[in-house]
C-alpha cells in the first residue's frame, strides 16, 4: 500500500506515461469540443444551424467563419497534433468570450463549460502537444538545431 501511494505522489514529469496522457487529453478534450459544440454550428446532428452569439459585433460572416474554425478545423490540428500550440488561442478566443462577455450575467453552472473548455485549452497552450505529435515530429530537430547554435555561440 506504501508502495502505491508513492507511486501516486511522485512528481516525476518525465515518465513516458505523461507524453500517453497528454495525448490522450489532447484528443478527447478537441473530438468533445468538435461533436459537442462545432458540428451543430454548420447543422450537422441538428435540426437547424445554431445561431452562433456575436458579443463583440463582428460581421456575421466573419463571425461564422470564426466559430467554426475554432470549433471544428483547430481541433482537428490538436487532434494530430501540428501547430498546437498555435491552434488552441482561436479556441480561447471563443471560449474566454463565452465565459466573459456571453455567460457573464448567467449562473456559475452556465458558465463552467465555457470554463472548463478555457482551462484545458490553456493548459495545451502552455505544455504543448507532447511527445507522441507531429509537432513534436517535425520540430524537435529543428529546436535542438536552434539550441545548440544559440549555446555554441556562447
Amino acid at each position: 500500500m506504501k508502495k502505491a501511494v508513492a507511486i501516486l505522489m511522485q512528481m516525476n514529469t518525465e515518465r513516458p506515461f505523461n507524453d500517453f496522457a497528454l495525448l490522450i487529453f489532447r484528443v478527447a478534450i478537441a473530438l468533445q469540443l468538435v461533436f459537442a459544440h462545432g458540428l451543430k454550428k454548420i447543422g450537422i446532428g441538428v435540426e437547424s444551424v445554431e445561431i452562433i452569439p456575436n458579443p463583440i459585433g463582428l460581421p456575421d460572416s466573419i463571425n461564422q467563419s470564426f466559430a467554426v474554425g475554432a470549433n471544428i478545423i483547430m481541433p482537428l490540428f490538436i487532434i494530430i497534433g501540428l501547430f498546437t500550440r498555435f491552434a488552441t488561442i482561436p479556441i480561447l478566443c471563443i471560449t474566454l468570450t463565452g465565459y466573459f462577455l456571453v455567460h457573464r450575467n448567467d449562473p456559475i453552472a452556465m458558465k463552467d463549460i465555457p470554463f472548463m473548455y478555457s482551462i484545458c485549452f490553456l493548459y495545451l497552450l502552455v505544455t504543448g502537444a507532447g511527445k507522441y505529435s507531429l509537432d513534436y515530429y517535425f520540430f524537435k530537430k529543428s529546436s535542438a538545431d536552434a539550441f545548440q547554435s544559440n549555446h555554441s555561440n556562447s
